[in-house]
């Protein structure tokens, strides 16, 4: 009963995250501001490149190279292939990155996600079908819309935007904090379940690999390659959860997503802040 409620209480923190998050971005940007960093061409097909065709090969990677149990090896694919990470924006906030690049990576992201998972995911495991609409009915009810409001709101009244966009900074930052102790708590048993089987090695050397290729390809301005290398190793928990969950019968599928969602926000938070010091 305990470990329920902490599961309710950590979907109510998330939900209060993504939605603030999302709002406060809106109101501190104008659309302009977000499209403007995604004129060039070449960054554009570098992130493409590196969320869709080298984070899908790493997974598969390295689930054969540690010969990760097959329902683990499945749920490090399906991280692999969802990108679009809505926790880009405030990572590259405390990163002191591109911060227009962020919310306007995220998006294309997000939306190129919704598309590729139920195009690509039943060629890599046969037999598998994947519903778009279940992934872009969340993404775009708790991202895409609240980012739209904050958008309008910034663009109608900018001095209220402003005034606005403090208090959802805030409701963000206590959010987050409450997110990651709710979500470990939640979910230690299932994370218990993965040692012994090289699925938390899995994880951290998955996420090693997005940082790295992410910054190799981020390009020379040191704001951008930040947020690059945050959002490629930061993946779209939400698209890979709906698909583990309605798409897998094995329960181990989605003990892997959370597994690697919870090592992920350990790991990048703080390196986050390291490289705002730098």
């Amino acid at each position: 009963m305990l470990m329920d409620l902490l599961s309710k209480a950590a979907t109510v923190a998330m939900l209060s995250f993504v939605v603030s998050s999302m709002l406060a971005m809106g109101a501190g940007l104008t659309i302009s501001q977000i499209f403007e960093p995604l004129r060039n061409a070449r960054l554009v097909v570098l992130a493409l490149m590196a969320n869709f065709v080298l984070m899908p090969l790493g997974a598969f990677a390295l689930s054969k190279v540690l010969w990760l149990d097959e329902p683990f090896g499945v749920g490090l694919l399906v991280l692999g292939c969802s990108a679009g990470a809505p926790f880009l924006p405030k990572l590259a906030q405390l990163a002191s990155g591109n911060l227009a690049f962020a919310v306007g990576a995220m998006v294309l992201l997000m939306v190129v996600t919704v598309g590729y998972l139920p195009a690509v995911l039943p060629l890599l495991l046969p037999g598998v079908t994947v519903d778009p609409w279940n992934i872009a009915r969340s993404l775009i009810l708790l991202m895409l819309l609240p980012l739209a409001a904050g958008l309008a709101l910034k663009a109608r009244y900018e001095d209220l935007a402003r005034r606005v966009k403090s208090v959802l900074d805030s409701i963000s930052n206590v959010s987050l904090i409450l997110l990651i102790s709710l979500i470990t708590a939640a979910n230690i048993d299932k994370v218990l379940q993965v040692f012994g089987t090289r699925g938390i090695l899995a994880g951290l050397l998955f996420i090693a690999l997005g940082f790295g290729v992410g910054w190799l390809l981020g390009g020379p301005e040191a704001d951008t390659k930040r947020v690059m290398a945050l959002g490629t190793a930061q993946r779209n928990i939400a698209a890979a959860l709906v698909v583990a969950s309605q798409s897998f019968s094995d329960p181990k599928v989605v003990v892997m997503v959370v597994v690697v969602a919870i090592v992920g926000l350990i790991i990048l938070m703080p390196l986050s802040r390291t490289l705002a010091n730098r």
